[in-house]
C-alpha cells in the first residue's frame, strides 16, 4: 500500500518501489534504469515547487488558469425571413446543382 507523504516528506524520500506501485497502477513497467531517471527527475520538481513554496505573498496571488483574456462571443439566432423563394435565393448561386450549392473541395483524400 503506498503511502501518501506531505509535501515535504516527499522532497525527503520517493523510493523505486513507490513508482513500481504507481506504474503498476497505471499498467506499465520500466526498466530499473527508466525507474532511476524517474527518481532523479521527481526530486528536481520537488525541489523546484519547495523554492517556488518559500516565495513570500505567493498566497495571495490568485492562480492564473489561463494566460489570455477570454472574450465570450455569441453567434446570433438564425430567423428565416417570410417570403423568401428558393429560387431567389439560388439565384445570386455562382455554382449549384439542382437546389444545393455547390462548394470547392476542402479535403483531399
Amino acid at each position: 500500500m503506498i503511502k501518501y507523504l506531505t509535501f515535504k516528506e516527499a522532497i525527503v524520500l520517493i523510493s523505486i518501489e513507490e513508482l513500481k506501485e504507481l506504474a503498476n497502477r497505471l499498467k506499465f513497467d520500466m526498466s530499473e534504469e527508466e525507474y532511476k531517471t524517474l527518481q532523479g527527475e521527481f526530486e528536481v520538481i520537488l525541489k523546484q515547487m519547495d523554492l517556488i513554496g518559500k516565495i513570500k505573498g505567493l498566497d495571495s496571488v490568485e492562480p492564473m488558469t489561463f494566460p489570455y483574456e477570454v472574450k465570450a462571443y455569441f453567434v446570433r439566432e438564425d430567423e428565416a425571413e417570410e417570403g423568401m423563394k428558393v429560387e431567389d435565393i439560388m439565384s445570386n448561386v455562382k455554382d449549384k446543382v439542382g437546389n444545393l450549392v455547390k462548394v470547392p473541395k476542402v479535403i483531399e483524400q
